[in-house]
């Protein structure tokens, strides 16, 4: 079972196809199998929850943040069939990643669409997935984008407030803004896994797998780190 798992992670890190996973591991088959398993029936979330509360504990946090930080990424897609989309203001044809983090950048909850989805509706369906990982949560920074109608529809239907960082008439070039930079971290940390470069998954839901087998992946080497 740890080879399964190791094979898992070989995938998401070299970006390799399925059937080209090497002899040293099990039969690829075999272990596609337990990834579609665990990725219907929830194990890799419930994992990777687990993991978040041993991180935020062992940097004196409690496990459950109270603010965090929303945006989305837009990422091509391959020839392989499957949901896709046409991001006018980023000019990708694809799926746009909508991610929420903690302070220290860890995911809260992640949602894959077609990256012709706005970003505030995006959102939505990210809030209606957050459950107990975001019951403490009180605020939330996110970007211009995000302002208008989702602001008021967020304080009417949440318990935490969107709080928009914005640039400023003044700034020029590229400019850290705070806050913000945290989640713009998460995403490129999973842009470091070649298997999440792009988004080669035919389903949605194997995109948020391997998310959060990438995110696995960072908590389990931070810990053995410690």
């Amino acid at each position: 079972m740890r080879q399964v798992i190791n094979a898992m992670l070989y995938i998401v890190v070299t970006g390799a196809q399925w059937r080209m996973l090497p002899k040293d591991y099990p039969k690829w088959q075999s272990v596609y199998t337990y990834f579609r398993t665990w990725r219907d029936d929830g194990t890799w979330q419930r994992l990777h929850d687990t993991l978040r509360a041993a991180v935020r504990r062992r940097a004196g946090r409690h496990k459950h943040p109270t603010a965090g930080c929303l945006d989305s990424q837009s990422v091509k897609t391959t020839q392989i069939p499957g949901l896709r989309g046409y991001d006018k203001g980023k000019n990708v044809n694809g799926r746009k990643r909508h991610i929420l983090v903690d302070t220290l950048g860890l995911l809260l909850a992640v949602v894959v669409t077609a990256a012709s989805t706005s970003d505030p509706a995006g959102a939505r369906l990210l809030f209606a997935r957050l459950g107990g990982a975001g019951k403490k949560l009180r605020r939330i920074w996110v970007d211009g984008t995000y302002r208008g109608k989702l602001v008021d529809w967020v304080s009417e239907h949440c318990q935490f407030l969107l709080q928009p960082v914005l640039r400023s008439d003044d700034m020029k070039g590229f400019v850290v803004l705070p806050r913000r930079w945290v989640v713009e971290r998460t995403l490129a940390w999973l842009t470091q896994c070649r298997r999440l470069s792009k988004d080669y998954e035919v389903l949605p839901r194997s995109s948020e797998a391997m998310i959060h087998i990438a995110m696995t992946r960072l908590m389990i080497r931070r810990l053995a780190a410690a």
